[in-house]
């Protein structure tokens, strides 16, 4: 089994290569799908979230209201301590178990947004950071997403650097360009992780 971490900045396009890496054959490990799992109505997970932060934070379907929840804990950093404290560990878990289930000749994907920032590289075989410049990244937020470019610009500050993040890559994804130009350079990737998990 070879274990990669896939990382990149907000608006970098690593969904789309975590999309193409699956249709390849790779076992996704996503890390944003399995901190919504874990906090789903009926979890321990919710039950300790609202333990800590009330009941104020549920929809009135008994689902976990994300707006409310960010509104107390990103403006704080002991709050959102307290959050990574209850989810992190469930994530961790559930990730585990996911690559457990994964067979020995698999390459495992685990699809982390803040590999970097939490220090995490040591985990994997590799890692790989699929990267686009500042503007590109910005232009996409605001274009393609929607987003108010102040609301973009924060979230982008709010990560890593995009150096920080090249320093502890194994293997680059340019995204520079558009979509089309993706694909053959992920192939290219995907090739190089089947010789190395073969050879």
């Amino acid at each position: 089994m070879l274990r990669i971490g896939l990382t990149g900045g907000i608006g970098a396009g690593k969904s789309e290569v975590s999309r193409q890496l699956a249709a390849l054959g790779a076992v996704i490990v996503d890390s944003d799908l399995i901190a919504r799992e874990v906090v789903a109505p009926g979890t321990e997970g919710l039950q300790a979230v609202v333990a800590e932060f009330g009941p104020g934070i549920l929809q009135a379907d008994g689902s976990l209201d994300r707006p409310a929840l960010g509104a107390l804990v990103f403006a704080d950093p002991d709050r959102l301590a307290a959050l990574n404290a209850i989810v992190h560990p469930l994530v961790r878990a559930r990730s585990a178990e996911l690559e457990a289930a994964a067979g020995p000749d698999d390459i495992v994907v685990h699809d982390v947004p803040l590999l970097t920032e939490n220090g995490l590289a040591p985990l994997y075989d590799l890692v790989l950071v699929v990267d686009a410049s500042d503007e590109v990244r910005l232009d996409r937020l605001v274009r393609l997403r929607g987003m108010a470019e102040a609301e973009a610009k924060a979230r982008m500050a709010a990560q890593a650097t995009r150096e920080a993040r090249l320093a502890i890559a194994d293997l680059v994804i340019d995204n520079s360009g558009p979509l089309a130009d993706l694909a053959p350079r992920v192939q290219e990737v995907w090739e190089q992780l089947r010789a190395r998990q073969t050879g």
